[in-house]
């Protein structure tokens, strides 16, 4: 089962939990904010997975259907004395009164550290009778209430934690960053209901229902009741979207829901993780045996076909922790022994893909490396440098048999030239491609950030806006940049790594400017705009250039592939009309002569070309 990040906007609808399994994808669909409580129209719904409509159905959530967990935390220190304390034992009842009768309903009570806690349960009668015994003690650890509570939530579907306060953490306890983490990697919701506090105070809280989805909500404690109550009734409020999973899907896909409700269309979306639906076993035919030398270059072949796909099965088998992971496991004391005195996650004797990458690793270190590793990256091929290498050895060794197998020595020579040549245009073409996407949706990008900038949202939260709403490639490299912010990394620092990793100059520029405004200060949302339209221009100019360019790129190809695509096809149909151009000494020199015209010629049509803008 997959469980999604939940994703909350400031819409009327909301994706609250996405869960796949058994080729039936569940979406928990929050329309309590519907305006005057409308009630929504399920038959009109409409639901697209990346742009494709699915045939989903809405129903009301039944008791059974999906599994949902809410842990109310409260604060019960000295602070909360008299009616505070008496408003909060209050509002919790009226939320168990109001809650729906499967929803798994925990407490837990925090002052200088936890008090005690209840496992969720669907008994919420023995709730309500803690709740009158809760008692009041020195101090306030919010952050290991947050820590205590997400764990307490479980880890099956649809999990929020619901927090009351009157003020902040005094520290001693969790940093904030572990509050962040526990609710961020164990996918639950945090909701903050901040009760009288400073701004200052609600940032802090702010940071952690930010992260998780969650929102921070002042009350007073007489409207504390209201509070809790209208929090039940959102779970009442839930609808159920049901559609079967997709025949394929990427790591993320994007998953959005519109339905109406009286004559207006409301919607929502996220980047959510969605299992792919089994498609049951697959048959696979061979043709009849054939006799004679036909059998020998048959056999041969198919040797060479068992090669790649021993090497296929090998490299996606599962890869259990990285280096890195083991090194961040090893600092943390989280490495556990196995057996014959292995660490986890180091890769065992008998595992032939990590031996073979082991090995390449030693061979393969330094600025090389490092090089590599950001060319990777920045083409979004989930291999290390070792892998990739390893990969790319494997093309070339079996793209050299097919040669041998067909013509002899010279096509294995040519063959294995091919394959050793042909993986590294493809990294560069990927590489560009995805750099030319993310430059592309650059000027859009800043101008949805510029918005959120002066909408009042922080620099992180401008970037997360543009995570949810973009597309890739600009929104996943944002959300790594992101992650490294949230583990410490300046932002500037993390985007900076952005712009290095996608090569985009346009990137860096807006990353400088940036570093700019903070030093000497100014309206970031307009110096982003500014910067928004300057990029948009200068991709529309890129673009003429482009298709300016389009008939000379175009001729270059078809000069430079051509005679080599007509010696390959004869050295296919006629190999003794081709065998003269390697075996004897004229064709020989005719050939080096011909190579070395035919790159001359290639790299002056390049340069004529290109045109830098």
């Amino acid at each position: 089962m997959l469980v999604a990040n939940p994703a909350h906007a400031a819409d009327e609808i909301n994706i609250d939990h996405v869960e796949s399994a058994d080729g039936k994808v569940s979406v928990l669909l929050a329309v309590d904010e519907l305006p005057g409580g409308a009630t929504p129209d399920l038959d009109g719904l409409s639901v697209t997975v990346d742009g494709n409509a699915v045939d989903a159905k809405a129903k009301t959530v039944e008791a059974g259907e999906i599994e949902r967990t809410t842990v109310l935390a409260l604060d019960t220190s000295k602070s909360m004395r008299g009616a505070p304390i008496e408003d909060a034992k209050a509002a919790a009842k009226a939320f168990l009164d109001a809650a729906p009768a499967d929803v798994k309903i925990g407490l837990l009570t925090f002052s200088g550290s936890v008090q005690s806690t209840i496992e969720p349960t669907t008994d919420h009668a023995a709730l309500a009778a803690a709740i009158d015994g809760i008692e009041l003690t020195l101090g306030t650890r919010v952050y290991d209430a947050v820590v205590e509570a997400v764990g307490l939530a479980g880890s099956d579907g649809a999990r929020s934690v619901l927090l009351l306060s009157d003020g902040k953490d005094q520290g001693g306890g969790a940093p904030i960053a572990d509050a962040v983490s526990a609710a961020t990697d164990n996918d639950v919701v945090v909701d903050v209901v901040s009760l009288d506090q400073r701004p200052a105070n609600q940032a802090l809280l702010a940071k952690i229902s930010d992260a998780s989805g969650g929102a921070v909500i002042d009350a007073k404690p007489a409207a504390l009741e209201g509070v809790f109550t209208a929090q039940a009734d959102a779970l009442s409020n839930q609808v159920l979207v049901t559609f079967d999973a997709p025949k394929q899907s990427s790591e993320e896909v994007n998953l959005a829901v519109e339905l109406t409700s009286g004559g207006v269309s409301y919607d929502d979306s996220a980047l959510v993780a969605i299992a792919v639906a089994d498609e049951g076993p697959r048959t696979v035919t061979y043709d009849a045996p054939k006799f004679g030398k036909g059998v020998m270059l048959l056999g041969a072949l198919g040797f060479g076909i068992g090669l790649a796909i021993l090497l296929a099965v090998v490299m996606m088998g599962s890869k259990g922790q990285s280096e890195a992971q083991r090194r961040v496991a090893a600092y943390l004391g989280e490495a556990k022994p196995t057996s014959k005195g292995k660490r986890s996650g180091e890769p065992s004797p008998g595992s032939l893909k990590d031996s073979a990458v082991a090995l390449t690793e030693n061979l393969v270190k330094g600025d090389f490396e490092d090089r590599l590793n950001m060319k990777l990256a920045g083409a979004a091929v989930k291999m290390t440098a070792a892998e990739w290498l390893l990969t790319h050895a494997g093309i070339a060794v079996v793209t050299a048999f097919a040669g041998l197998i067909m013509s002899g020595g010279a096509a294995m020579v040519v063959f294995g030239l091919f394959g050793a040549v042909l993986p590294w245009l493809y990294l560069k073409r990927r590489h560009k491609k995805r750099l030319a996407a993310f430059d592309g949706q650059l000027a859009e990008t800043l101008t949805l950030m510029a918005g959120g900038l002066s909408a009042g949202l922080s620099m992180p939260q401008a970037i997360d806006s543009v995570v949810r709403e973009g597309n890739e490639p600009v929104s996943g490299e944002l959300r790594r940049a992101l992650v490294e912010q949230r583990l410490g990394i300046q932002i500037e620092e993390a985007l900076d790594s952005v712009a290095e990793r996608m090569e985009s100059e346009d990137f860096a520029w807006v990353v400088m400017a940036i570093r700019i405004q903070r030093e000497v200060g100014g309206n970031l949302a307009e110096l982003l705009s500014t910067v928004a339209n300057t990029l948009r221009e200068r991709e529309y100019l890129r673009r003429q250039v482009q298709v300016l360019s389009a008939e000379g790129r175009m001729s270059g190809y078809v000069l430079g592939g051509l005679p080599i695509g007509l010696f390959l096809y004869m050295l296919l149909v006629r190999p003794d009309t081709a065998r003269v151009l390697y075996t004897e000494p004229a064709g020989m020199g005719l050939s080096a002569a011909a190579l070395v015209m035919l790159g001359l010629g290639y790299w002056m049509i390049a340069k004529i070309v290109k045109i830098e803008v």
